[in-house]
């Protein structure tokens, strides 16, 4: 019969990534956790983990397996933790991968809010734009635009996708003038995403409903859709960005409308999460306030 502490101590390596850290948080030897692995290894009849001299990574086998396990782990570990501490309250770790601007959107006053009103919670941020593997860098929840394509994570939209619209600065404007129809971007500067080619496709949908596609010039590019906006207010040319990106430059006259009747299908924001089942308090908790928040803001990244 299978030892469930083997499968608690497994959980626990593939999260680490590592014996001796996986021993050190334990207080047991490296050795005994990587013989107890091998055990379990032996039992189940598969390789769980690929052991080379600079990391543990799992195997296809030991994603699987991990996936299955880690959930009734955690929802053994909470049940514990609710009877010692005699509540329900959230508590532990949580990490969060965002996009590199997460915090151009997101004050760190709503951070601030959460963490008092969960003293036992801490947050540990990754911020990166390169999509983060969940399981190999031990992220609790990530946030991600455009659609989901992680058929091993659980997922689910916290914001509708909205509309992307042509802005420029009005400096810009003032001295190179207003395009007359999207044929006309050719001969003007653009800010777009970057591109080996220098140039961007964008595909805008016309008032009569039809799509139509125009390649365009990037003097300046960049990855991160809050980059693009701060290009754009400082009049590097025109750029196709999310109404909720570029909203509040536009209430404040720093950017105006640029072919206002065009407009592009955006991209609406995500939450991933790991495990299916027994969602710790402390994730489903910061989950809920990022919910609340942007919704109540209606402001989010562009992409994850």
């Amino acid at each position: 019969m299978v030892d469930l502490n083997d499968i608690a101590l497994f959980v626990q390596v593939a999260r680490s990534g590592s014996f001796a850290a996986t021993a050190r948080r334990l207080g047991i030897p490296s050795n005994t956790v990587s013989r107890r692995i091998q055990a379990l290894e032996g039992q189940l009849g598969t390789r769980l983990l690929q052991r080379s001299t600079r990391k543990l990574t799992l195997t296809s086998a030991g994603a699987a397996f991990h996936e299955r396990c880690a959930s009734a782990v955690d929802g053994l570990i909470d049940a514990g933790q609710e009877m010692t501490t005699g509540s329900d309250e959230p508590t532990g770790l949580v990490r969060v991968a965002a996009p590199a601007d997460f915090f151009d959107f997101f004050p760190m006053e709503w951070v601030t809010g959460f963490l008092a009103a969960h003293p036992r919670v801490r947050l540990d941020f990754v911020l990166s734009d390169a999509k983060a593997d969940l399981i190999a860098e031990r992220i609790d929840v990530a946030f991600r635009g455009g659609q989901l394509r992680d058929s091993g994570y659980v997922g689910r939209q916290v914001l509708r996708a909205g509309n992307d619209m042509l802005v420029a600065s009005p400096a810009y404007v003032a001295a190179r003038g207003l395009p007359g129809k999207l044929q006309d971007l050719v001969e003007h500067d653009c800010v777009s995403f970057a591109h080996p080619s220098g140039h961007a496709t964008w595909r805008l949908t016309g008032p009569d409903g039809v799509e139509e596609e125009i390649q365009v010039a990037t003097r300046f590019s960049a990855n991160t859709a809050q980059a693009l906006r701060k290009a754009t207010v400082a009049g590097l040319g025109i750029a196709l960005l999310p109404h909720t990106i570029a909203g509040f430059d536009l209430q404040a006259g720093r950017l105006v409308p640029v072919l206002a009747q065009y407009r592009c299908r955006g991209y609406g924001l995500n939450v991933l999460y790991p495990s299916r089942r027994h969602l710790p308090l402390a994730v489903s908790a910061f989950i809920d306030l990022v919910v609340e928040k942007l919704n109540a803001s209606d402001a989010a990244p562009h992409g994850a």
